[in-house]
């Protein structure tokens, strides 16, 4: 049980005191790191120019390769001499930085990296430390990579491997509007599904009552609801939401709110099971984590209200599904339904959530979950391959509706970023219902 509440991250919304921030942290050089697509962009060269105008050295880096250990070792021999790391990019880019900066100030880090064993979590011990102060300006919305402390660590054969501990939180996140002007719709719809799945994941994983834990879950769903049917509107607008910076800002806030412990004091952190199977089904198809969580929330909810309690709590799932139903609206009516209801919500927001898979795929996929998180591992260890390969088809076996062909360009795919009850048995026949 988890009974700490701790956040050393500063939150900055806009640059305006960002340079004051740098001055009195005394750096003399700052490694200015980018993410490709963003490099040459007019937010890095801002920022480039606000950080020489500090007086500092700045030396201008891009991120190279997938990002497994091998780049991430080259980045940290780059990042020698610096006295401040400022990242720019999404949530890869910011766990790369997160990573690199560590290994930079932590040789035992890389041996613990490195070390193979077959779970899919790594969690550093509190005295491996990171003493490079890190700026995180994220560019996509919804994985909340620059308030967490966690990263996803690429490895061979297209695994991903959830790195967690304290060494991995940035000194300061700064949430600038102007990072995100560009994102197309389909991205922006996906950062609130990303933050709602996230905020609820743990609300719905764990069976206990925490009133107040549980109040502050339920306002944060509710909030992200809300500002899901915002951005389906503004995305009718002739000027999208290009032209709504107040509404990404809010959107980055909310999301990086859902990664502080005060919503789930006193849960297991284990509780959150959707995120596990969410993480291989997109790595395994090559899709972004947000089109495999619209999948396969549906189903994993369809299995928890028939009575599987090993995923969750079916009384909790339909008094919050009730609350984000309300906050919805009746433009259209959602199913009361909650797995129904869901797949609603996504459909009305225009998310993506078609998945294609055939028989092997989904062996392959349940086998290597179950290697990673179940077999005895605290994540997933009361569900056997069959269950979750059951699970993984109900997500991929989804028919698409006829509007999908009205939906807005997905876009650049996004690599997925780091995020974070085992319950008593399961219900006769809960995963088979889902399935079904």
């Amino acid at each position: 049980m988890n009974l700490s509440w701790h956040c050393p991250t500063r939150a900055l919304y806009g640059t305006a005191g960002l340079g004051d921030w740098i001055r009195g942290q005394g750096a003399r050089t700052v490694a200015l790191l980018a993410d490709p697509n963003v490099a040459e962009g007019e937010l890095a060269s801002r920022l480039g120019q606000l950080l020489e105008g500090t007086g500092c050295e700045v030396r201008f880096l891009t991120a190279e390769g997938p990002g497994g250990l091998d780049e991430l070792a080259a980045l940290a021999r780059d990042l020698d001499g610096a006295d401040l790391l400022v990242a720019i990019g999404g949530g890869a880019l910011l766990d790369r930085a997160k990573l690199a900066a560590l290994l930079r100030d932590d040789p035992s880090a890389y041996t613990r990296l490195a070390m193979s064993h077959r779970s899919g979590l790594v969690m550093l011990p509190s005295d491996v430390v990171r003493r490079l102060p890190l700026v995180a300006v994220p560019t996509t919305l919804g994985t909340g990579a620059e308030l967490s402390a966690a990263a996803c660590l690429l490895e061979p054969a297209d695994r991903r491997r959830l790195v967690v501990g304290e060494a991995l939180q940035a000194e300061l996140a700064v949430i600038d509007p102007a990072a995100t002007s560009t994102l197309p719709y389909a991205l922006v719809a996906e950062g609130v599904v990303e933050a709602l799945f996230r905020v609820t994941g743990l609300y719905v994983g764990d069976h206990r009552e925490l009133p107040t834990e549980d109040a502050l879950a339920e306002a944060l769903a509710r909030r992200l609801v809300q500002l899901g049917n915002e951005v389906r509107d503004a995305g009718r607008e002739p000027q999208g939401l290009a032209a709504r910076g107040e509404l990404r800002a809010e959107i980055a806030k909310v999301s990086g709110l859902t990664h502080l412990t005060w919503t789930s004091l006193g849960r297991n952190r284990y509780g959150a099971k959707g995120w596990y199977l969410a993480n291989e089904l997109s790595t395994a198809l090559g899709t972004r984590k947000t089109t495999a969580v619209s999948a396969l929330l549906p189903p994993l909810w369809r299995a928890i209200t028939a009575g599987d309690t090993r995923l969750g709590s079916a009384p909790r799932l339909h008094r919050l599904w009730d609350l984000l139903r309300t906050a919805h609206g009746s433009a259209p009516d959602l199913p009361a339904d909650p797995s129904d209801g869901i797949a609603a919500l996504f459909d009305d927001w225009r998310v993506e959530r078609e998945l294609r898979a055939d028989e092997e795929q989904l062996t392959r996929i349940a086998t290597r979950t179950v290697r990673a998180w179940g077999g005895g591992l605290p994540m997933l260890g009361g569900l056997s391959a069959a269950e979750i390969r059951q699970l993984l088809a109900a997500a991929t076996a989804r028919a698409v509706p006829p509007e999908a062909t009205d939906r807005p360009a997905a876009g650049p795919t996004a690599e997925p970023a780091a995020e974070a009850a085992a319950g008593p048995a399961a219900g006769p026949g809960a995963l088979a219902t889902a399935a079904g």
